[in-house]
């Protein structure tokens, strides 16, 4: 996917305008629509990706990773792996106890599964978080 249509559907999905953008970001009128054609100057690159909060790779086609602290398919196997080891304790005598003395299988599915999903979301969060903090400076973008 060519620049331009990466910068259209980022504005798509932030509900405005290319043109709103130009304006906002103080580049010339039509200047972005011109990047079909010429390659557009790194300072402009540079601005569209900080308002969007993605890499320049990302606008440039050289990647389909948005920001260099998305996870990937690897975090994600990763997440997963994770959560099982966390059931798996949570189900044995040592591990999670409700206050009753049952275990996650004695909960009632609605229950777990909103526990399952809040477990699974948290470790995606400290994933990213930790990712933003560790990742040297050298690797980012």
């Amino acid at each position: 996917m060519a620049t331009l249509e990466r910068v259209k559907e980022l504005c798509k999905m932030k509900g405005i305008t290319v043109s709103r953008l130009e304006e906002e970001l103080e580049i010339p009128k039509n200047t972005i629509y011109q990047w079909k054609r010429i390659t557009p100057s790194l300072e402009k690159i540079e601005k569209v990706a900080d308002y969007f909060d993605v890499s320049t790779d990302y606008l440039l086609g050289r990647t389909d990773k948005k920001r260099y602290y998305d996870l990937t398919e690897k975090d994600e196997r990763d997440i997963q792996k994770e959560l099982e080891s966390m059931l798996e304790n949570m189900n044995s005598d040592s591990g999670f106890a409700a206050f009753d003395g049952s275990t996650i299988d004695d909960m009632d599915e609605e229950d777990r599964e909103l526990l399952i999903a809040s477990l699974e979301q948290s470790l995606r969060i400290a994933k990213r978080i930790a990712k933003q903090k560790f990742t040297p400076k050298k690797h980012r973008n």
